[in-house]
């Protein structure tokens, strides 16, 4: 499967994957960061049953703290 994440070509990615999924599979860490999938955010409850299709657009965006 074929994603682009923020602007960047993703290939060879498993079919049917998840954003759930996909968070676990880039690593990232899932309580500090926002998606947006064809230019709509996706709940954070809803990246379990959120399925991927090829060719989408998604922008992950991280959250940093400081003070």
């Amino acid at each position: 499967m074929h994603l682009i994440i923020n602007g960047k070509d993703h290939d060879d990615l498993p079919e049917g994957l998840t954003v759930a999924e996909l968070i676990a599979l880039l690593e990232l860490p899932e309580r500090k960061i926002a998606i947006e999938r064809n230019r709509e955010v996706v709940a954070k409850s809803a990246y379990a049953e959120t399925t991927l299709t090829n060719h989408d657009e998604l922008e992950i965006i991280h959250f940093i703290g400081g003070g």
